[in-house]
């Protein structure tokens, strides 16, 4: 991933990371739903890996779940998705496709559920966009909503180094990228159990990704 030059992300700084990465999705909304029309889904391995472990009519938090692909697969695999986006056009777009899905436009820092709610959460390239001070405290609450034994999907962009994208496609959202090895240390002072950690390459996005499975602990 392009950060900008230190000098340049000392400015940026200032910037809110969330406000700015909701915007540049939202600015490009039409885009990004354009490229996602494009191709013809594809269950992502780790997703099949995951749902594995559950039982049909688990509910789960989709979290990030941008216009709804995965929740819509969850469905029709008989669970109970709930999607959370933040970018208002991407729901509109999942409520279009799946009238069935229970959609809430949320926040990742300030998630609307009860402790004990979920029997697992699924977060596809979604906490990718959280600082990395920040992540700690997504993840105890994560822990806090989901019930005991509860599974915890995700990918994360695999490397080091956090800021917001310079170029590529859609400009402008912030990133953070993760060594396997801080990962698992996060997991673990969070009260999550790692079952699965493992750097992946990514053909799509051109690049190495983490993909998790955590049963909390």
């Amino acid at each position: 991933m392009q950060f900008p030059p230190r000098n340049q992300e000392r400015k940026k700084r200032k910037l809110n990371p969330k406000r700015e990465t909701l915007a540049s999705y939202t600015a490009a909304a039409d885009l990004y739903l354009s490229a996602w029309d494009r191709r013809s889904y594809k269950i992502p391995p780790l997703l099949k890996e995951w749902q594995a472990s559950l039982a049909r009519g688990a509910l789960v938090l989709d979290l990030g779940c941008g216009p709804g692909q995965d929740s819509r697969h969850l469905l029709r695999e008989g669970f109970r998705p709930i999607g959370l986006d933040g970018t208002w056009p991407f729901l509109v777009r999942a409520r279009r496709r799946a009238r069935r899905l229970p959609l809430v436009s949320g926040d990742l820092e300030r998630l609307p559920f009860q402790s004990d709610s979920f029997d697992a959460v699924w977060a596809a390239a979604s906490l990718i966009h959280l600082p990395k001070d920040k992540l700690y405290s997504v993840l105890l609450a994560l822990r806090d909503l989901t019930k005991p034994g509860g599974i915890f999907g995700a990918t994360f962009a695999h490397g080091t180094g956090e800021g917001f994208l310079s170029r590529g496609w859609i400009p402008g959202r912030y990133f953070s990228c993760w060594k396997k090895e801080e990962l698992a240390q996060a997991l673990a002072e969070t009260g999550w159990k790692t079952l699965l950690l493992k750097r992946v390459f990514n053909r799509e996005r051109r690049g190495p990704w983490l993909n998790l499975i955590a049963v909390k602990s």
